[in-house]
């Protein structure tokens, strides 16, 4: 009640502002549409988390007559938000629209468009996770964590269990989830979210890949044994805390893994996020 009542307030303040901007003549000063303020309001309520991904918000004429606007304001506040994948409205439902948190997959599929806009190579994304992770594991085996190695564990027994079902396709995709657990137990925000982001691109690519340069049950099977053993021995050189050590390891590790999937003829292709 707090949250609308601070609204109509908000909405208040703009048309006296309205009034007076239009009371001067050659004024330059711009007056927020009103729809632009209740956007901005639910907005706000959804990335602070004060609407939470599923909730429906108020039936239209209920808004309506609480805020004091009519419906096309309501509704082009509506399309502002959908336009940002913030909400979803079902035309005719009796129900509110229903909220949508913001979504790393989204700007993944954003950044996509930019990077492929700009020529981005997939050779230059797996550049970028080299420069990243070897440095997470230096944070990491400088001071050995005991959550975050269970963690890491729990990723690897995951994909132990994948490989002995002989479910491939599933260790790959565990795979990309190891190498996010791997810098998301830093604790680093920033960094986690930048490294999903580049995972999201990476998966997209990986899965063409996979159909491109399709391989036999059992040289498959051989080089995801390899992979696993190469993770058990980057976690066992954390726990123990030979920094140097994990770090060569890493970056050796990732190097080969580029080497196959940003091979010549296939790390100077661009990214593409307009088929994902």
């Amino acid at each position: 009640m707090a949250n609308l009542e601070l609204l109509e307030t908000r909405l208040d303040e703009v048309q006296v502002a309205s009034d007076l901007e239009n009371s001067r003549l050659g004024s330059r000063i711009r007056v927020p549409k009103t729809s632009e303020i209740v956007a901005d309001h639910f907005r706000g309520q959804i990335v602070r988390g004060e609407l939470k991904e599923g909730d429906s918000l108020p039936p239209e004429g209920q808004l309506m007559s609480s805020l004091g606007i009519s419906r096309p304001t309501l509704r082009e506040a509506f399309r502002i938000l959908e336009a940002e994948s913030l909400i979803s409205v079902v035309r005719g439902s009796r129900t509110g629209a229903r909220v949508h948190a913001p979504s790393v997959e989204l700007v993944s599929r954003y950044a996509g468009y930019v990077l492929q806009s700009l020529g981005t190579t997939i050779s230059d994304l797996y550049q970028a996770r080299l420069a990243i992770e070897p440095q997470v594991v230096r944070w990491l085996a400088t001071k050995p964590d005991r959550l975050s190695i269970k963690r890491l564990r729990a990723e690897i027994e995951r994909l132990r269990v994948l490989l002995t079902a002989d479910r491939y396709d599933d260790f790959l995709e565990a795979v990309n989830e190891f190498h996010a657990t791997l810098v998301d137990v830093t604790g680093t925000k920033t960094l986690t979210f930048m490294n999903q982001l580049l995972i999201n691109l990476l998966a997209r690519h990986q899965s063409d890949f996979k159909h491109r340069h399709p391989q036999d049950r059992d040289a498959r099977r051989k080089g995801l044994q390899v992979g696993l053993k190469s993770y058990e021995k980057l976690v066992d050189l954390i726990e123990s805390g030979q920094v140097e050590e994990a770090v060569r390891h890493w970056r050796l590790h990732l190097t080969n893994a580029n080497a196959t999937w940003a091979a010549e003829d296939e790390g100077g292709r661009l990214v593409d996020s307009l088929g994902a």
